[in-house]
């Protein structure tokens, strides 16, 4: 060639099994001869930086060879001076617009040409690599048995343009008149080309071998008297080909299957299809490698109930209140000469023992080391600890919703739900809206009213489910304007600090709300009670077994320290 080139080499090789199990046939980049394709880097089309320089391309009886220029661009130095050095050895090329007889490739269009670290084919390398300036013309040999990757992409219009940029003339190629074929043409001409391959290949045997000459020239006459190119119904599903009848049936099954995929997974056998995957690509995450939890919304108030209750470092506790309520406990006026009364009043007294509350996971040892994009165990662990908290806050607020005589109730005797304790502790408000009157304004009465009974610290929320919330937020005033633009504004107007939406799910159903400050709820554990996570393994099942559990108390310490509104 006139131009200097910086090295050349064979792009691919004929006559070769590829890694994919595809032989490149004689002639099958014929239209590229003469051809001046981009030289890329690793087969990235991502930007023009990884456009390194270009390659002309020339095909010979072995097959396609490439005279290779490097760019004056940063990444086309650099890829130079690796040839150069002898780093980088390996060409391999991007094609579409494949014909092929079974896994051989007799057509189709070379797009790039690559340098790659290692590929598949026994034959494509480079062989010659040039020093501009020096007065011999010898290069470096390196011969190398690496690399083809062959790529089967559709024709876009890119392509297209790509091709007549390609082309030496402006006369329409063998490839642009393929293409302009509809579908049952191009059906025809892949039949022929594929009959008059099968043709070719059993004269070139009989030219081969002395021995077989007669059993080859009696099947080339069978051929040739049994055979017509037009007629190739017989064969279609020996060439992996799926007739309409077929693609009915598939199709038809898929309801039957679940999916369309496991309907072409089932009829695989049936029709000889072979790489089927290749229709049904992997997937790509969306949303990272680490699986997302599926959480009771709204989210955050378990943290708001944990980390406001009140802590003690030991689990059985005990309250002993004093009864001044009734006549006998008053003060009394004295009259001479009358006998002066002692003063009577009751003891109230309770006490609280602990319960275990744990949760309880495995996994197959396998899969902890087969899972690689993530460390599963400690994403396992973390689940456990929320759901542990979550359930301890929801047996803390309503209980755990279980029936009585579920054996794995949390006792409510251990850890007393607000909503279930003692009137001498929580108390019970029935809101009872009158005719006219919508049951948002009856919630917000009611929990104002009841609060004349409240003795707790103060610090009030109230835990109540979004549906509740919402219908006092939508009340209207007279004229139609919202009366509260805010949960801000909802609170000052029931007399409470602040709103917390929780899991309509864990509201028990005739209850709308608690009103409580939870420092006067006291969870107790003792040392050895407090949250732990233990491992352990099973030998004979090959399993990692995880389970996290604690040992605590919880009641509620003050008298009338909290409010449930609730229907009747």
């Amino acid at each position: 060639m006139d131009e200097k080139y910086d090295f050349s080499g064979w792009a691919t090789r004929n006559d070769m099994l590829c890694y994919d199990g595809r032989t490149i046939r004689k002639n099958a980049f014929k239209g590229n001869d003469g051809a001046t394709v981009p030289l890329v880097w690793d087969h990235k089309h991502t930007g023009p930086e990884n456009v390194l320089g270009h390659a002309l391309l020339q095909n010979r009886d072995d097959g396609v060879y490439a005279y290779c220029v490097f760019n004056d661009s940063e990444n086309g130095l650099k890829a130079k001076k690796l040839v150069q050095h002898g780093d980088v050895r390996s060409l391999s090329i991007w094609a579409n617009n494949l014909v092929e007889v079974g896994k051989d490739v007799i057509h189709g269009c070379i797009r790039e040409l690559s340098l790659v670290l290692a590929g598949a084919n026994p034959g494509a390398f480079i062989d010659e690599v040039l020093a501009h300036g020096d007065d011999t013309d010898a290069g470096l040999i390196l011969g190398y048995d690496e690399n083809i990757m062959l790529y089967h992409s559709a024709v876009t219009d890119d392509n297209k343009s790509a091709d007549k940029e390609n082309n030496k003339s402006d006369d329409e190629t063998i490839e642009q008149i393929f293409n302009s074929l509809n579908d049952k043409q191009k059906e025809v001409v892949h039949n022929m080309i594929g009959q008059a391959y099968e043709d070719g290949k059993s004269e070139g045997k009989k030219e081969a071998s002395d021995n077989k000459a007669k059993q080859n020239e009696s099947e080339k006459e069978e051929n040739s008297m049994k055979h017509n190119v037009f007629e190739q119904e017989g064969q279609q599903k020996d060439k992996n080909i799926l007739s309409h009848s077929d693609m009915a049936e598939i199709i038809g099954d898929g309801k039957r299957y679940g999916s369309l995929k496991e309907s072409f997974l089932a009829h695989t056998a049936d029709y000889g299809i072979e790489n089927i995957d290749m229709l049904f690509p992997e997937y790509q995450s969306v949303n990272g490698e680490t699986p997302q939890f599926i959480k009771s919304q709204p989210e955050g108030w378990v943290d708001t109930v944990m980390s406001g209750v009140h802590h003690t470092p030991f689990s059985r506790i005990k309250m002993v209140f004093a009864d001044l309520r009734e006549d006998e406990a008053r003060a009394k006026g004295y009259m001479k000469g009358k006998l002066k009364k002692e003063e009577v009043f009751g003891l109230l007294k309770r006490t609280v023992d602990p319960t275990t509350v744990y949760k309880k996971q495995k996994l197959d040892r396998d899969d902890v080391n087969d899972i690689t994009s993530f460390d599963v165990v400690a994403w396992l662990k973390g689940e456990m600890r929320m759901m542990l908290d979550e359930e301890i806050a929801r047996a803390i607020l309503f209980g755990d919703g279980r029936s009585t005589l579920a054996e794995d109730k949390i006792s409510e005797s251990n850890i007393i739900p607000i909503v279930a304790d003692a009137e001498l502790y929580t108390i019970k408000k029935v809101v009872t809206p009158s005719a006219d009157e919508k049951l948002g304004h009856a919630l917000i009465t009611s929990a104002v009213k009841a609060q004349d009974d409240y003795e707790g610290s103060g610090n009030t929320t109230l835990y109540a489910a979004s549906s509740t919330i919402t219908d006092m937020l939508l009340l209207e005033d007279g004229d139609g304007r919202r009366m509260y633009k805010d949960m801000n504004e909802l609170a000052l107007a029931m007399n409470v600090n602040r709103i917390v939406r929780v899991p309509a799910s864990i509201v028990p159903n005739n209850v709308y709300g608690v009103i409580v400050d939870l420092n006067d709820y006291n969870v107790g554990a003792d040392k050895g009670g407090a949250v732990n996570m233990f491992d352990d393994f099973d030998i004979d099942y090959n399993q990692m077994k995880y389970l996290i559990e604690t040992r605590c108390s919880g009641a509620l310490t003050k008298p009338y320290s909290a409010i449930v509104l609730k229907s009747e």
